[in-house]
């Protein structure tokens, strides 16, 4: 098990357990029991639904030898043999009409999994370039991170709605009755701000984590780091000028970040920085 790897279980454990704290303290033992169920709830929605809900949100089109063949001609042959050198199902096609140069994987398991491309980043990269690209996103279907994050996604959404119906109760006079107005007040107040904080660091750490292991994966199957390195160094300076829109949601999901949010938004980063993950894939000659 990769370091990594057991970032991420602890990370996810710790979301669970703040999930089921927001509960606790909205109402006492019934709160913790309400959360646990909530948390079960979204997991359960994002595992069976999420991936179609990303391709309808950024309006992907099926793509096949009959479907858009001129896409499937550039990317379907890549997909298949690197797909059989990870040994994966090869993955159904999507093509996002969209100039701004991103591609990002989706679906619960290989045998269901999706890898979406937008045109911009097909006229924009060379066929090494997208190799490395598409290595990069079957990495995250080798090591189910797009279930992995979803999860960590909906569990931070979680967190958010107990801790504002945590406050609402306070305010209202709700919660445990055993507590005095005061404590009842300052615990939501407490929920309201650092629970959904804390829930949103913890989930934007584990997809940072994850795409450091698919780029890893893309340098090992590739047989070279360089593809990929040249890739995110174009997708760094054309995102920027061609930006998508994009939902914060679903940020965690693509190669690069898809919007240029500055300052303090760099502290709740769905990625690494580009100039960090190419030093580490440099690190891998």
């Amino acid at each position: 098990m990769t370091t990594n790897t057991v970032k991420t279980v602890l990370l996810l454990g710790l979301l669970s357990g703040l999930c089921l704290l927001a509960g606790e303290m909205l109402g006492g033992r019934n709160g913790l029991y309400m959360g646990f169920a909530f948390a079960g709830l979204m997991n359960f929605v994002s595992y069976f639904f999420s991936d179609k809900l990303a391709l309808a949100m950024y309006r992907a089109q099926p793509v096949s030898e009959t479907e858009n063949p001129e896409a499937y001609q550039r990317v379907g042959p890549m997909v298949a043999d690197l797909c059989r050198r990870m040994g994966l199902p090869m993955p159904k096609l999507y093509l996002i009409p969209d100039e701004s140069p991103n591609a990002f994987a989706t679906g619960r398991n290989p045998s269901h999994a999706s890898v979406a491309f937008t045109a911009g980043i097909l006229r924009l990269m060379s066929d090494n370039e997208l190799q490395g690209v598409i290595a990069h996103e079957l990495g995250h279907v080798l090591h189910r991170d797009i279930l992995i994050s979803s999860i960590a996604a909906t569990i931070a959404a979680a967190i958010t709605m107990l801790a504002r119906m945590a406050m609402y109760a306070s305010m209202f006079g709700g919660g445990r009755r055993d507590d005095d107005d005061r404590g009842s007040a300052l615990g939501g107040i407490f929920m309201l701000i650092f629970a959904p904080i804390a829930a949103m660091l913890i989930q934007m750490a584990i997809s940072r984590s994850r795409e450091y292991d698919a780029d890893a994966a893309s340098a090992k199957y590739v047989g070279s780091p360089y593809p990929l390195m040249g890739g995110l160094q174009k997708l760094e300076g054309w995102s920027k000028q061609i930006p998508m829109d994009a939902s914060p949601a679903t940020a965690h999901m693509f190669i690069i970040k898809p919007f240029t949010g500055e300052s303090i938004m760099r502290l709740f980063s769905t990625h690494p920085s580009t100039a960090d993950r190419i030093a580490r894939l440099q690190a891998m000659r």
